[in-house]
């Protein structure tokens, strides 16, 4: 595995805005985690959170993304699709968009940045996921663990015999 980077955004006060914390959570007791693979409670630290991202190759960001759909459903961008990412009204997202910024303009992106995360239901005030994204959360680790395992893939398959 290619050092990587599994990043949970949110605050844990505001419902499902936590998810990227709880994912975390998960992801540190979850045996598949690759022990190589570097996982960050984010929280809402947005630009203080750079000299932690800096010298990883691949990042992967788990969040709460307001695209309109049904609460629970999965998101993900990639590529391109990052600079659509809708914005929202929360300090973490800014700071986050902020970050891609100033990596760039440091010289230290990450070659690949992946946002994967869910539809939230309720941002109000609440230290617990609402039942449609609790009931996400499973699908949306086994999302993060796939795209590891890709990225290991990849890193085996361009490794010389």
């Amino acid at each position: 595995m290619t050092r990587a980077l599994v990043l949970g955004l949110g605050n844990l006060l505001h419902a499902d805005d936590g998810l990227g914390v709880h994912a975390i959570q998960r992801l540190q007791k979850d045996p598949r985690v690759d022990a190589r693979v570097t996982l960050l409670d984010g929280g809402t630290l947005g630009l203080n959170l750079l000299p932690h991202l800096m010298g990883f190759p691949r990042l992967l960001v788990i969040d709460a993304v307001d695209v309109g759909e049904v609460p629970g459903t999965l998101v993900r961008f990639e590529g391109k699709a990052l600079d659509g990412l809708p914005g929202k009204a929360s300090v973490h997202q800014l700071g986050f968009a902020d970050l891609m910024v100033a990596m760039k303009l440091l010289g230290d992106a990450p070659e690949e940045v992946v946002v994967l995360g869910a539809q939230p239901l309720s941002t109000g005030w609440s230290a617990e996921l609402t039942p449609p994204v609790h009931e996400a959360l499973a699908g949306l680790l086994d999302c993060v663990i796939a795209q590891l395992d890709v990225w290991a893939a990849r890193l085996i398959a361009a490794t010389p015999a």
